[in-house]
């Protein structure tokens, strides 16, 4: 099953990856859009510019409809070019600009946390030996809270 999932796994991470830095995404998108420019040139014996119209348009969904692949390669290529870009490139730019704005102001940093936790250390060093010298026993702080008692 684990041999199975590895391909899935493989998309994932490189999705992730491609996600996690936007000057990949850019590079990415970019890339696609040669690719498909060129491929378009070749089925459908276009101009270069013409391609590229037709890459740019196709891939933003516009679809001005002034350029189109009338060979079945041709729209193969341009039926995988709008799923690539609607299912996968869109929401991934979209995920990255959200990721950015979505911000914890309030989460604590490392030293603060290593500060805190130091801090509560003392307290209950402090705590212990106030209860030593009161002759009370203290509650183990890993172990489950006791229910209250009625």
């Amino acid at each position: 099953m684990r041999l199975l999932l590895l391909p899935l796994r493989q998309i994932y991470r490189g999705m992730v990856w491609l996600a996690n830095s936007p000057r990949t995404l850019v590079l990415s998108y970019l890339m696609l859009i040669f690719v498909c420019a060129v491929l378009f040139t070749f089925f459908e014996d276009k101009s270069f510019g013409d391609a590229l119209w037709w890459a740019v348009v196709t891939a933003s969904t516009v679809g001005y409809g002034d350029i189109s692949p009338g060979s079945v390669p041709g729209r193969m290529m341009a039926a995988l070019l709008i799923s690539v870009m609607v299912l996968i490139v869109v929401p991934l730019i979209t995920a990255h600009f959200a990721s950015k704005l979505i911000v914890d102001t309030d989460a604590f940093k490392h030293d603060e946390q290593e500060e805190l936790k130091n801090n509560l250390r003392r307290v209950r060093q402090l705590l212990e030996e106030l209860a030593e010298r009161e002759g009370v026993s203290v509650p183990d702080s890993a172990g489950p809270s006791a229910a209250p008692s009625d």
